[in-house]
C-alpha cells in the first residue's frame, strides 16, 4: 500500500486532489479565524446595543406610563370643559328669562309712568280750575 500512495502523490490527479484538500484546509482555517476574529470584535458591541436596548424600553414604558396619565388628565379637563358649557348654558338660559323679565318691567314701568304723566296733567287740570275759581 506504501508505494500506492506514493504513486499516487507522483501523478498529476494526485496533485490535483491534494491541492484541493490543501486549499479546503485553508478555507476552513480561514473561515473559522475570521468568525473568532467577528466574535471578538462584534460581541461588545452587541452587548451594549443590548443594554441600551433595555434602557430604551425602560424609557419607552416610562413614556407610556406618562402618556396614560395625561390622556387621564385631558379626560379629566374634558368633563369639566362639558360641565363648563352645560353651566354657560344655563346661565344664558337665565339672562335670557331675566332680560324678558326686565323687558316687562320697563313696558309697567312706562305705563305707570303714563299714568303719572297722566295723573300731573290731572292735578294741574284741577288746580288751574281752582285757580280760576
Amino acid at each position: 500500500m506504501y508505494p500506492l500512495f506514493i504513486d499516487l502523490a507522483l501523478t498529476v490527479t494526485g496533485s490535483i486532489i491534494l491541492s484541493v484538500l490543501l486549499l479546503l484546509v485553508a478555507g476552513v482555517i480561514g473561515y473559522l479565524t475570521a468568525w473568532y476574529y467577528a466574535k471578538s470584535i462584534y460581541t461588545p458591541i452587541i452587548a451594549g446595543l443590548e443594554k441600551e436596548k433595555t434602557e430604551l424600553n425602560n424609557k419607552i414604558l416610562g413614556l407610556m406610563d406618562d402618556i396614560s396619565n395625561l390622556n387621564g388628565k385631558v379626560d379629566k379637563l374634558n368633563d369639566e370643559v362639558v360641565k363648563l358649557n352645560s353651566e354657560a348654558v344655563k346661565a344664558k338660559e337665565k339672562i335670557g328669562k331675566l332680560e324678558e323679565e326686565i323687558a316687562e318691567k320697563k313696558k309697567e314701568i312706562g305705563k305707570l309712568e303714563e299714568e303719572i304723566a297722566e295723573k300731573d296733567k290731572e292735578i294741574e287740570n284741577l288746580r288751574n280750575t281752582t285757580k280760576e275759581n
